[in-house]
């Protein structure tokens, strides 16, 4: 998605395109064909899920079309994890690559070493903390539990979105408010969930046996894998991972 003239515009394909993607199940696939890929354009050319659909079909409310309503069904499902992952926006990685993400982005800590070892934010702290007792939170029960003041409120969203990127959590699925007759109503709203929760604690540390600095190699690698036909540079590569 770019801003041309002061539009915005969805970088889509055609219908009839090879590579167009049709279907949530489709865009399972391929992730997990690929490995990892970022929701919306970014800065290595092609390497998104919107570079590969059909632009009139974005916000379009059908579930079965709408790419942003793909991304319910993908988090939901639990094939492929989906978070902010990708330069603070958001992306999908399989459950193959997601161990490599996890040890390089955390840098071999799993989060109370990296609290114990003063590496992490207070706020990151609270946030956490707070999956103590549960696997995981509708966005507006954490907010209402760690921010108190305009100012906790207004850092809410970074601080999840920075414990998204570090994956130590994921967003696991959207869902609507229940009202008091149990019915649900409303916009489906985030839930958040670390990923040890739904993956178990083996699958998602199971990179942690090799330096951090290997598994990031490793991501830089399988992108210009993946992107061969495009030019690639490092600068690319390097604001994404």
């Amino acid at each position: 998605m770019g801003n041309v003239n002061g539009e915005w515009i969805i970088f889509g394909v055609k219908a009839s395109d090879p590579g167009c993607i049709h279907s949530s199940d489709e865009a399972i696939d391929y992730v997990n064909k690929i490995g990892f890929l970022p929701l919306f354009a970014n800065s290595v050319p092609g390497f998104s899920l919107e570079e590969h659909t059909v632009a009139r079909y974005w916000w379009s409310d059908n579930e079965e079309k709408d790419p942003w309503q793909w991304r319910v069904a993908i988090a939901a499902s639990e094939k492929v994890a989906y978070g902010k992952f990708f330069a603070g926006k958001a992306g999908f990685i399989s459950l193959e690559w997601f161990p490599y993400f996890a040890n390089y982005r955390r840098d071999g800590y799993d989060f109370d070493s990296l609290w114990e070892d003063g590496l992490a934010k207070r706020r990151e702290k609270q946030i956490m903390d707070c999956f103590a007792d549960r696997d995981s939170y509708f966005s507006y029960e954490l907010k209402s539990r760690v921010a108190h003041s305009s100012k906790e409120k207004n850092a809410f969203e970074p601080v999840i979105n920075e414990l998204q990127r570090k994956t130590y959590l994921v967003t696991r699925d959207f869902r609507q408010k229940i009202n008091k007759s149990g019915e649900p109503y409303g916009w489906h709203i985030a839930v958040y969930s670390p990923p040890e929760a739904i993956w178990g604690y083996e699958t998602v540390t199971s990179a942690y046996k090799e330096e951090p600095e290997l598994s990031r190699q490793r991501i830089y690698d399988r992108i210009r894998e993946v992107c061969t036909g495009c030019d690639v540079t490092d600068e690319m590569i390097r604001k994404i991972i």
